[in-house]
């Protein structure tokens, strides 16, 4: 079946409020029409983000955001507050999360189960490092990251997943996944939601790949059967190579 396309970028700790009102009024130029658009920019600057792309097709998501409701959790961001500056979908899971800040799947799940009670969105990220892929366990890390961060919320509730792949052995340290690599996981991860939520669901989920997407791969990349689209780092923060991606979605 045919499924739109979703190109998400992600800023990362990066562009100040005036940069990113520079590349914002850039990304207005971009043809948006067959190809979902997102782009999350730092907490500081969500909501003037999200005030200059009111009238765009481009969604304003974050980057991150506490299971908590409230409370004494200094620094954090709750789904409440995201809500209630129109932002209606976050990131959560994601690989530098996992490493640098230690969120377990414990944690992340009561993310999910906080998002899911919010009624929002969720791009879900999964990945395995190096030594999970050189010990041929990259197939089991996968299937548990799943298991333990979003298969245990409803069928009903799934259609507000959005699952991105990170090979994170293959981001900034020179290594490249293959077309084969990237095509036989997300096809494994399209499975997996199968065996969980049957096929409907699994042939409608969205599985991005989040591996260094960039201007020269991008159309290779999401010409495989099982690519949705792309999370996209350090190319999200340039007008022409992220349009450029955009531009490969189209297609």
């Amino acid at each position: 079946m045919k499924r739109k396309k979703v190109v998400a970028g992600n800023w990362k700790m990066n562009m100040n409020l005036e940069e990113s009102k520079k590349l914002i009024s850039e990304l207005m130029q971009i043809n948006v029409e067959n190809v979902d658009v997102k782009i999350a920019p730092s907490f500081t600057n969500l909501f003037h983000s999200n005030i200059m792309l009111d009238s765009s097709s481009i969604e304003v998501i974050s980057q991150d955001m506490h299971h908590e409701q409230k409370g004494a959790f200094t620094g954090e961001i709750s789904a409440e507050m995201l809500l209630g500056i129109g932002i209606k979908t976050s990131i959560i899971g994601h690989s530098e999360r996992r490493k640098y800040f230690g969120e377990t799947d414990l944690i992340l799940s009561k993310k999910v189960n906080s998002a899911i009670e919010n009624k929002m969105k969720i791009v879900f990220c999964i990945g395995e490092e190096l030594m999970d892929r050189n010990n041929n366990n990259h197939f089991d890390i996968i299937e548990s990251q799943l298991r333990n961060g979003i298969f245990h919320i409803e069928s009903s509730q799934f259609k507000n997943i959005i699952i991105a792949y990170e090979p994170v052995w293959a981001i900034g340290t020179g290594m490249t996944a293959n077309s084969d690599q990237i095509q036989e996981m997300h096809q494994f991860i399209r499975d997996l939601v199968n065996s969980k939520f049957g096929n409907e669901i699994s042939q409608n989920i969205k599985i991005l790949y989040g591996g260094s997407v960039k201007p020269s791969n991008a159309k290779e990349i999401f010409s495989l059967k099982d690519i949705d689209g792309g999370l996209i780092g350090g190319a999200s923060l340039n007008f022409s190579d992220f349009n450029s991606i955009v531009e490969a979605a189209n297609e």
